[in-house]
């Protein structure tokens, strides 16, 4: 789609901070993140949604893997799986959490973000690349 985000950021057309990238996914931080190591996996090829990726258990392998090198780099106390439509282009949203339910929400709102510069994105982001 030309119009599709996702589809600029598998293309090369918009920045990304990249964090793991195969024949069929990519994961990227995400740039509006809730969480130090708030990540991304998405298709590279265009599907609306999780459930129309052909690849439907690789790509959760995928975002299980992408999972745990977050954890690994970032160690938080758990850490959730989210989908939602948003953006019409598949994705999965890997979510560290560093503090107890209590407190906060299961679903991400929008007054949870959080701010990293872009060299904080970039270390946050070699970190979980070397946790691969």
């Amino acid at each position: 789609m030309n119009d599709c985000i996702f589809c600029k950021v598998v293309k090369g057309e918009l920045p990304s901070y990249k964090i793991y990238e195969d024949e069929l996914f990519i994961g990227i931080l995400d740039v509006f993140p809730v969480s130090k190591g708030h990540a991304l996996v998405i298709p590279k090829e265009h599907h609306a949604w999780v459930y129309d990726v052909p690849e439907f258990g690789k790509y959760w392998e995928v975002a299980r893997m992408n999972m745990r090198a977050v954890e690994k780099a970032t160690s938080p106390k758990w850490t959730q799986f989210f989908t939602h439509g948003a953006i019409r282009h598949a994705h999965i949203h890997i979510i560290p959490r560093y503090e107890d339910i209590q407190g906060s929400t299961f679903v991400p709102a929008e007054n949870d973000k959080v701010k990293f510069s872009k060299d904080e994105m970039e270390e946050i982001a070699e970190k979980i690349r070397k946790a691969f």
